[in-house]
């Protein structure tokens, strides 16, 4: 599966989005969206996901345009958790099976029903799975999109702010497993992120926005205190934590000095 966009513009009324945005994206490759608030990240994927149509440009899956793609056959190809969904009266295992409507003919079958449950399972929802969504967490419920665009089996799996709503062991545990998901499936996800340290740890590649427009894209290489100064209007000091670089904001005088008297104690 290969993934084109290519010179996207989008714009409301007057207030230009996004400017000729165009990178490319291969099955297994996990790609973050980073920027600050107002970059254009989220409206990028809703052009992606035919949510919103662009003024100019195009989206292509293996050389066919979404726009061309009916909803049954986009949905097929695309799997899509946005930031905020309505809560509704289901239960948890009726939501993830949702995600099997793609590939559902005349009834659900026994097939649909085992994705479902192993999705959930993996998720780690299973004590959850007949509670109804108005009754479980913010979190629990943010676990339950991912789970039911999982359960879709998309070529593609796109997620904006994916850790959203999570304390840090879950979105951990859900980046992880959204991880899992890419290495054994071959999926291609896009997902945008606020935190860039976050991003580092689970992303094979990173395309940085600043006014509608990219203004980075690569894999670690291209994650410089240059860019990070031009994208987030901050200075800050780019480390090497345990083979992996970690953008700390301003000196990083005050975090090795922590590190150090961690691994002192330990």
């Amino acid at each position: 599966m290969r993934l084109s966009v290519d010179k996207i513009n989008f714009a409301y009324g007057q207030h230009h989005v996004l400017q000729d945005v165009s990178f490319d994206a291969e099955d297994n490759t996990v790609i973050s969206v980073l920027g600050s608030n107002g970059a254009g990240k989220s409206t990028l994927l809703k052009c992606m996901t035919n949510i919103l149509r662009p003024r100019s440009g195009s989206v292509l899956i293996d050389g066919t345009g979404v726009l061309d793609l009916s909803g049954k056959e986009l949905a097929r190809h695309i799997g899509y958790v946005p930031q905020s969904v309505p809560v509704s009266r289901m239960t948890v295992f009726d939501a993830v099976l949702m995600g099997r409507k793609p590939h559902i003919k005349l009834a659900v079958t026994e097939e649909d029903l085992e994705i479902t449950g192993a999705v959930i399972e993996a998720m780690g929802l299973a004590p959850l799975a007949l509670n109804y969504l108005d009754r479980i967490s913010g979190g629990e419920f943010q676990k339950v999109q991912i789970a039911r665009a999982i359960a879709q089996e998309p070529q593609i799996l796109i997620l904006d702010e994916p850790s959203n709503n999570l304390d840090i062991s879950n979105q951990h545990r859900t980046m992880a497993m959204v991880e899992q998901i890419v290495r054994s499936k071959g999926v291609c996800t896009i997902m945008t992120m606020h935190d860039i340290n976050l991003a580092i740890h689970y992303s094979d590649k990173f395309l940085f926005m600043r006014d509608g427009r990219v203004e980075a894209y690569g894999g670690v290489e291209v994650i410089t205190e240059d860019l990070v100064r031009r994208v987030y209007g901050i200075d800050s000091e780019i480390i090497d934590h345990r083979g992996v670089p970690f953008v700390v904001p301003g000196n990083s005088s005050r975090y090795r000095e922590a590190e150090t008297s961690l691994h002192k104690s330990s």
